[in-house]
């Protein structure tokens, strides 16, 4: 009887030893767990007056600011509706025209980075002339291109490493004040 006891005695003394040695670690463990963070949609406020899914990325938007499209185009902040930075490489103003559709109310820049930069654009639709270091579409090369040159005005901008395009919608910019957004592209 007297082994039963040392026996029994030795199992608790080994179970608490385990116990005592295995719960510390246990909480040691879930102290040890970085904080979970907040999820990204929660997190992330638009820090621009949103039209889209997401801001301009700043260094596309840079190239032609808002400011410039309010000056030039006779714009402001009350018929300007936000920004859509949701296209790779590209920044898109929307303006409110009277009854228009907000598709049709645009300017949109695009800037792409490229390892060889046309300088002088290669349109097989449209012919282009120069207004000081950029040029803007003057008329189309065939009928189906037409209509989209009287609903629209390009500028092409070629530069080191990237060019930038423009592109305005007639409801938002006439031509002659694209004209004058023309020297504001960088």
């Amino acid at each position: 009887m007297a082994h039963r006891k040392i026996l029994v005695g030795l199992t608790l003394a080994a179970a608490l030893g385990f116990v005592a040695a295995y719960v510390p670690g246990l909480t040691a463990r879930a102290d040890s767990k970085p904080p979970t963070p907040p999820p990204a949609a929660a997190a992330a406020k638009p820090t621009c007056k949103l039209h889209g899914k997401k801001c301009c990325d700043p260094a596309i938007a840079a190239h032609l600011p808002k400011e410039a499209v309010y000056k030039a185009c006779g714009e402001s902040d009350a018929t300007y509706l936000g920004e859509d930075g949701s296209e790779k490489e590209t920044c898109k103003y929307v303006f409110k025209v009277g009854n228009e559709k907000e598709d049709d109310t645009y300017v949109q820049v695009y800037a792409p980075v490229q390892k060889t930069v046309l300088e002088e654009p290669n349109d097989p639709f449209f012919s282009y002339k120069k207004v000081g270091k950029v040029y803007m579409t003057e008329k189309a090369k065939s009928p189906k291109s037409a209509p989209m040159l009287a609903a629209q005005t390009g500028l092409y901008m070629p530069a080191k490493g990237y060019s930038v395009t423009v592109n305005a919608s007639l409801k938002v910019c006439t031509k002659a004040e694209v004209k004058k957004l023309a020297p504001e592209i960088k």
